[in-house]
């Protein structure tokens, strides 16, 4: 069973929930819940962690240089949780785990080349035998608060740079998928990060979530998850600092000039891996209209080629959905588009969680599959007959995570990217094109802020301006 983390003490919680894996419902764990005056004590042993911390940028940087070791060492353990806790294929928590691995590597760096800079005090008038330069100094305690999606490597994306800026850091991973949280702080501690430092507390958002907002001891906040969760955040936030990475209805578009064979894999891979419950997966798929006979059919073969079913399989592609209820709305979304006319092209079932990789076509503006987010394996193919409406489609949305952009034409290329508004506009890659090395986040009601460990390092620290006369 797990445990919550509280003043640096592993410690039972109030009550205990079973958790069941996701394909077979099977009881694989349990979850120790928190009480509202155990996240005030967690706070408590956070803030008195951060400030009796004595670790320098150095220390930081060898301890999560060896958490990210040890993270590597554990890659079966981490995977088999993973398999269980969020319905991962072995490949998806593998590879989640060797992001992990990368992620904490680049925390550590971020750790060992934080600094200010030097202002040219002497440009200025009155300003001569005076100069001034900037440090980064930590928030305090940074509560970070993550989704079921990627229980590994989005805490490590909030963790590990808030632990590089030197602060004390809270955690509440999603309910639905805690325990892979639990082994990660073990490997911190065991890896030689002060356990004072960290503090982990499990329940819901209801309770647990908005103690934590209440708070006012806590000064900055890292949320991955829905728009409207994130503005309730952003409200009781106030004037403290936010990095908020919120909803999308990820587009990819493949113009008339794009290599087809090059980019089915990269869509298939983008719209259906983790089944479809990757917040850039390939929702939107804008094909040119000259090209859509050779495409479309070639699409159709490779989804119906993805095995869909038991995640312990290595050839199955699409695991599980994280709920029965999370699948009936994604079906009841794909019912509803056929009966007002959609084309199904292939899937459109499901049995248990497990649902099979689905392709639309003759989708309107006004379907749930376009205007929402579906969180499922999923694709609605829009033909279009000139760049100009694709852009238009793909901006046609309150969100703004990620676009893909498919072309061999270099003018189109750029002169596109500037027109999308996306937090990220990726060229002959899919939307859910990343690496942990890059800013990541989005605009609009996507959320503002960066992860990227160098990124969010600066972001979970503050800049403060030193100068001297003489």
């Amino acid at each position: 069973m797990s445990k919550l983390l509280i003043n640096g003490h592993w410690v039972d919680g109030e009550s205990v929930q079973v958790l069941k894996d996701k394909y077979h419902e099977k009881e694989y764990g349990q979850m120790a819940v928190a009480s509202v005056q155990q996240v005030i004590e967690a706070v408590d042993g956070a803030l008195k962690g951060f400030e009796s911390n004595q670790l320098s940028p150095y220390d930081r940087y060898q301890i999560l240089m060896q958490a990210s070791r040890l993270t590597k060492e554990r890659i079966h353990i981490l995977s088999e949780l993973m398999k269980n806790e969020a319905g991962f294929t072995m490949p998806d928590a593998e590879n989640e785990v060797r992001r992990c691995v990368q992620t904490l590597e680049l925390s550590a760096e971020a750790a060992k080349h934080l600094n200010g800079e030097l202002i040219p005090m002497e440009v200025a008038s009155g300003m001569k035998n005076r100069i001034g330069y900037t440090i980064r100094m930590p928030r305090g305690v940074i509560c970070a608060i993550t989704p079921f999606n990627s229980p590994l490597n989005t805490v490590a994306h909030k963790v590990g740079p808030a632990l590089a800026g030197g602060n004390a850091v809270i955690l509440k991973p999603s309910e639905i998928t805690p325990l892979t949280s639990v082994e990660l702080f073990k490997i911190l501690i065991e890896a030689g990060l002060p356990s004072s430092l960290l503090a982990l507390v499990n329940g819901s958002g209801e309770t647990i979530g908005r103690q934590l907002l209440l708070d006012q001891r806590i000064a900055y906040y890292a949320f991955t998850g829905s728009t409207r969760v994130g503005l309730e955040i952003q409200k009781a936030a106030g004037l403290r600092g936010l990095q908020l990475e919120l909803g999308s209805i990820a587009s990819t578009i493949v113009c008339h000039d794009a290599d087809i064979d090059m980019a089915i894999p990269k869509i298939i891979n983008a719209g259906f891996r983790k089944a479809g419950q990757v917040c850039t997966s390939v929702q939107k798929l804008l094909v040119d209209r000259r090209i859509s006979a050779t495409l479309i059919p070639k699409l159709i073969a490779a989804a119906k080629a993805a095995k869909a079913g038991d995640p312990s399989d290595r050839a199955t592609i699409i695991g599980p959905i994280i709920s029965h209820a999370h699948a009936m709305r994604a079906m009841s979304f794909v019912k509803e588009a056929i009966e007002s006319g959609a084309q199904l092209l292939s899937g459109g079932t499901c049995v248990g969680n497990v649902m099979e990789p689905t392709i639309l076509i003759n989708v309107k503006d006004d379907m749930r599959v376009y205007c929402e987010e579906i969180f499922a394996p999923v694709i609605s193919i829009l033909e279009f007959d000139h760049i100009d409406e694709a852009v238009m489609r793909a901006n046609d949305s309150p969100f703004g995570l990620a676009v893909g952009l498919f072309t061999s034409n270099l003018s189109t290329a750029f002169q596109t990217a500037r027109r999308l508004r996306f937090g990220g506009i990726h060229i002959n890659e899919a939307s859910s094109a990343r690496a942990d090395v890059m800013p990541f986040g989005g605009v609009k009601n996507s959320g503002f802020g960066r992860e990227g460990p160098a990124y969010a390092t600066r972001e979970m620290t503050e800049e403060r301006l030193i100068t001297i006369a003489y």
